[in-house]
């Protein structure tokens, strides 16, 4: 099961988040970094073996305080779908909430 690690501190690598999960049969540990700075966007992602020892890492680490922050842990859902155009906003020459775009002087 892959488990969600949310409010991780900025500090933390991603070899000290596979030594917080070490007590579990972890397959893959994925710290998140932001792609400008390659710093910790203060989450990751853990995959445990069985779901047995999945729900036993969210009961024992959810809340478990790191470095002053209390983690968050559960079971990490599938990422959804983005709609819009791909750049992630307004097309230039799409109108705005179907109004007249044409320019009044």
């Amino acid at each position: 099961m892959k488990l969600y690690v949310g409010n991780i501190p900025h500090s933390l690598t991603e070899q000290q988040l596979a030594e917080l999960f070490a007590a579990y049969t972890s397959i893959s540990v994925k710290l998140i970094l932001d792609r400008d700075t390659n710093r910790s966007r203060g989450f990751g992602f853990v995959e445990i073996e069985s779901d047995d020892e999945s729900n036993q890492a969210i009961q024992e680490m959810n809340g478990k305080e790191v470095e002053g922050r209390k983690l968050v842990v559960n079971e990490a859902r599938q990422k959804e779908r983005r709609s819009g155009p791909p750049s992630g906003g307004r097309s230039f020459n799409r109108d705005r909430d179907n109004r007249d775009n044409r320019r009044r002087y």
